[in-house]
């Protein structure tokens, strides 16, 4: 966004920035601009706004690859403000900007060494871990992160996220457990759940992410991954050397999966329809292959 400068005061970009700050806005492109044409002269004042509008003037520095302008933030905030910890933060911030990561990492163990309760250096640390390509330590310092700060779902959303792409099922699956006994009405983590529960497979793995499944679909109903999912669940237990009463029992959870998956699939395509004529694809065809599908399923043979 572009601004007339010339048609605004110092203290209506001041009004701006503290929006900006309120609504947790970084707007780091605007920032700069109106920080080097206007604010920036006129900083002195600010009055006691001037140190947030310093951080906040640094942090989008560092965004645009602005290196001097957040130099100079810096150097400011550290002389009025000698061995605070949250300068400290953003000097390490600047090392990561310079890509010196080791001094970074120093940095942030000095933080955490004078204060063990601060969260926020070790999730840094986890992140340049994970810039340097350090996959295991970034796990080992995020592990011993959770054990300090076990109700953080965000870390352990982060850690079931390495665990997925080291191949590592099982131990994001606990991450996910731990998650949903902090939301346990999410359907989206019954669903991601049961996702990493089906991708482990076998038959145990397969009756509990159906479980999260038939969850998942219970608190949302529109939840069409979590219909898809519950589908294939019922083909793979309808398949297996499951009891009679136990196949049975999934094929008619199977029919209602599809039929939820057939109407939802219609009606969202018809919707589709009244705004564009031409359509590459007609909904009903990927429900009549998902029929296709479970048409091998024949469960009247195991009477």
């Amino acid at each position: 966004m572009s601004y007339n400068v010339d048609e605004m005061s110092w203290t209506d970009v001041r009004n701006l920035f503290r929006k900006w700050r309120d609504d947790n806005e970084r707007k780091s492109d605007d920032v700069m601009q109106l920080w080097d044409v206007i604010l920036s002269e006129k900083q002195n004042k600010l009055g006691n706004e001037r140190h947030l509008v310093l951080e906040q003037v640094m942090i989008a520095a560092l965004d645009c690859n602005r290196i001097e302008t957040a130099e100079d933030c810096i150097r400011i905030l550290t002389a009025e403000f000698p061995g605070s910890l949250r300068i400290l933060k953003y000097k390490s911030m600047l090392l990561e900007a310079l890509e010196r990561y080791d001094d970074a990492l120093d940095v942030l163990d000095q933080i955490i060494k004078k204060d063990e309760t601060n969260a926020a250096p070790r999730k840094r640390k986890v992140a340049i871990y994970k810039a340097q390509g350090r996959t295991a330590d970034a796990i080992r310092e995020l592990c011993d992160y959770m054990k300090r700060f076990m109700s953080d779902q965000e870390g352990w959303h982060e850690l079931c996220s390495i665990y997925l792409s080291e191949g590592e099922y099982a131990k994001a699956a606990f991450c996910m457990e731990e998650v949903l006994l902090h939301n346990p009405h999410s359907h989206l983590i019954h669903q991601r759940l049961a996702d990493i529960r089906y991708t482990m497979g076998g038959l145990d793995n397969i009756e509990i992410a159906k479980s999260y499944y038939c969850q998942a679909v219970k608190l949302n109903q529109n939840n069409l991954r979590a219909l898809y999912g519950l589908f294939l669940c019922c083909g793979h237990i309808a398949n297996s050397k499951a009891t009679i009463s136990k196949r049975k029992e999934v094929q008619k959870l199977a029919q209602w999966a599809i039929g939820q998956i057939q109407q939802r699939t219609i009606s969202s395509g018809a919707a589709l329809s009244k705004s564009s004529k031409s359509t590459e694809k007609h909904p009903k065809d990927e429900v009549a292959a998902l029929e296709q599908a479970f048409s091998g399923l024949d469960i009247a043979k195991a009477n």
